[in-house]
């Protein structure tokens, strides 16, 4: 596990024990992450969870998981066939990153699905949202998600995009679409918005009721260091320096390398009317990183639970979050200087938080959104209720913001 999982696994499990029981909730159902025919995890009509895992020769097991699971860990209570189980208070709905941790050893649930996060494959389940199906499979007309393989001369190594093509890609071969890149978060890769966050079907689904225009959505690895150098860890703790430093190199790869890879191999409209980049979380501030450094590529931005840090790119250097730290006039290498320029190039710029994010991602994001609000720059808050740093709050974001 890598420092920023290790970080955070302790940060979820200092946090204490809530009330929880072993019993399964009534009118239960396997979840839809279960690996095929596994019983359990399962899910109650009131969203709470039943776990359990067979191991006999433990002496304690616990369950543990992102901030919509509750505030656990959940102590597992260990039956005499040697089951240990737990059911949890209701979870708020959408996906949740979660583990075992048996003996004080963290480990996935053999009876999940795994999915890229934390720095590692980690078990994950999905809870209902009850009248919530944009993000859902639906018999609608789907795209396609490919891989694309590239060789980036910046990094001295081979690189892997994924790229959503819409619907109708291969039946109108004259039709030319326009992009948006969308990365993940720390701790993820470019598999992210596809597995956790079902983006192609948030883009099928909008796309199926003309809420959206056909578009290719490229999803690429947000990791990138200069070819001979050693990869940048980035997470708590990490210098402003460093981040800097890996953004400047993953926006070298953007500009330089992924766009016209993806123009030549693709038919996009290749220009900045037609050009869109957004991200969740580290994704988000290297959105505003990349675009804002270079508004003669990109018309649309959005930073979807992108921290504004002081220090980096905010015109200030840190003395607490407060919106007059952002700078609006000097922020970005003065992108928003002047508010009537910036408002007539940028069609749209995004900033969205969830309201059960930690105050860190809230105060910066929102007093950022203020600050430039009372500049006169052109922005749309956007704010998820109830949902923190995780999956839901993400994929509202882009349900909202693909139709613009």
């Amino acid at each position: 596990m890598n420092q920023w999982a290790l970080i955070l696994t302790a940060a979820i499990l200092g946090s204490g024990a809530a009330t929880a029981r072993a019993s399964e909730p009534e009118a239960a159902s396997p979840a839809e992450s279960n690996v095929r025919g596994a019983p359990s995890p399962n899910i109650g009509a009131d969203r709470t969870i039943h776990f359990s895992l067979k191991a006999p020769e433990a002496n304690s097991v616990q369950v543990a998981g992102g901030d919509g699971l509750g505030a656990g860990p959940f102590p597992m209570t260990k039956g005499a066939d040697g089951v240990w189980s737990v059911t949890t208070p209701p979870a708020v709905p959408g996906f949740h990153y979660y583990w075992f941790v048996l003996d004080g050893v963290s480990v996935n649930d053999p009876a999940s699905q795994t999915y890229f996060g934390y720095g590692k494959e980690t078990s994950g389940i999905e809870v209902p949202e009850a009248g919530a199906d944009f993000y859902a499979i639906r018999d609608v007309p789907h795209g396609e998600v490919r891989a694309k393989w590239y060789f980036s001369r910046m990094t001295g190594a081979w690189r892997r995009a994924l790229v959503y093509t819409p619907p109708d890609y291969e039946k109108n071969p004259k039709r030319r679409y326009p992009v948006l890149i969308l990365q993940h978060g720390a701790g993820e890769d470019e598999t992210g918005w596809t597995r956790q966050g079902r983006a192609n079907f948030i883009l099928d689904n909008l796309m199926a009721a003309g809420e959206a225009v056909p578009m290719i959505v490229v999803m690429d690895c947000g990791y990138a260091n200069k070819a001979g150098t050693a990869p940048l860890a980035i997470g708590p703790g990490v210098s402003r320096e460093t981040i800097r430093i890996a953004f400047r190199t993953f926006e070298d790869v953007i500009v330089h390398e992924l766009i016209p890879m993806i123009d030549a191999a693709y038919r996009t409209m290749p220009d900045r009317d037609h050009r869109a980049m957004a991200g969740l979380s580290m994704g988000g501030m290297q959105t505003l990183f990349v675009t804002l450094h270079h508004l003669d590529r990109f018309s649309y931005i959005g930073s979807f639970s992108g921290p504004v840090i002081p220090g980096i790119n905010t015109g200030r250097e840190p003395q607490g979050n407060t919106p007059e730290e952002f700078d609006s006039k000097t922020a970005y290498e003065g992108a928003f200087a002047d508010p009537r320029a910036f408002n007539k190039r940028v069609k749209l710029l995004w900033l969205g938080v969830g309201t059960a994010e930690s105050p860190m991602f809230r105060s910066s994001i929102s007093s950022a959104a203020t600050a430039l609000q009372r500049a006169g720059v052109d922005v749309v808050y956007f704010e998820s209720p109830g949902t923190a740093h995780e999956w839901q709050s993400w994929r509202r974001d882009l349900n909202e913001f693909a139709p613009r």
